[in-house]
């Protein structure tokens, strides 16, 4: 199920690239909708899906405080994307250093390398969700699995074109910028089958787990969909505003409604 879901990601991923072979440019407002509905449906499941689950489990299979537990791994989930980005700001600065022949491809890459970093915790999230359900998991976790699934596939597809316009505006066929635009969400079905394997086999860890996906969602939702999603604020003040509350509020009523 973690396969499948997380190749259901990658394909929307795919889709959004694909955006490269009929368009150069996308149309920005509804990209704006798309990743504020996206960072809503992310924050949402993050404690929904996510952080309650890991409290749940912590109390009443662990020996340690669940609360020492989930926020360990809350903040290993964020530390983890933090040093990703880093990592990867460092590399973007030494590729503009360089001449400029030799630096469009780096910076090309630098994309490609962002945007995959960020896919492997998100494809983490999705295989420990579905993982956590080797058990015989109920209803409503089920659905917690799947939204996440939906929630991470929907900011994808921008992601998707993130990378693949770029490369076409950078001279690449369209082709070629399809091809590597997803190929950045190929990690996620990895990720997310890694993820899956190592709730299922080491069920101590699954709380742990599941909080470190929540941190590194948390962290992806509100240093980079929101402040992405907010860049014609002055144009659309509560568009994509709109957009996260209304996001945040579907996942709310999902999961409370299958409670």
């Amino acid at each position: 199920m973690a396969l499948i879901a997380t190749l259901g990601t990658w394909f929307v991923t795919a889709l959004g690239a694909g955006t490269v072979i009929l368009f150069k440019h996308t149309n920005q407002k509804a990209m704006n909708l798309m990743l504020g509905f996206a960072a809503g449906v992310m924050i949402a499941a993050s404690f929904w899906s996510l952080l309650q689950p890991a409290i749940e489990r912590a109390e009443a299979y662990l020996n340690v405080p669940a609360w020492l537990v989930v926020t360990c791994g809350f903040l290993c989930g964020a530390v983890f994307m933090w040093v990703s980005d880093k990592l990867v700001s460092y590399a973007r600065r030494k590729a503009d250093s360089v001449p400029e022949e030799g630096g469009r491809f780096n910076r090309i890459m630098m994309l490609v390398l962002s945007i995959t970093l960020h896919n492997i915790p998100e494809g983490m999230a999705v295989g420990v969700a579905f993982g956590a359900l080797h058990n015989g998991g109920n209803p409503e976790a089920l659905m917690g699995a799947v939204t996440i699934a939906v929630g991470i596939g929907l900011q994808n597809f921008p992601e998707g074109a993130a990378v693949s316009l770029p490369l076409r505006r950078e001279g690449c066929s369209r082709g070629k910028s399809f091809l590597i635009g997803q190929a950045s969400g190929m990690v996620e079905p990895i990720a997310g089958v890694f993820g899956a394997l190592m709730v299922v086999y080491v069920e101590a860890f699954l709380p742990f787990a599941l909080a470190f996906a929540a941190g590194a969602m948390i962290l992806v939702a509100v240093h980079e969909l929101i402040p992405e999603c907010q860049q014609n604020q002055k144009i659309h003040p509560y568009f994509a505003t709109m957009g996260i509350v209304v996001g945040f509020a579907v996942m709310m009523l999902l999961d409370v409604m299958l409670g």
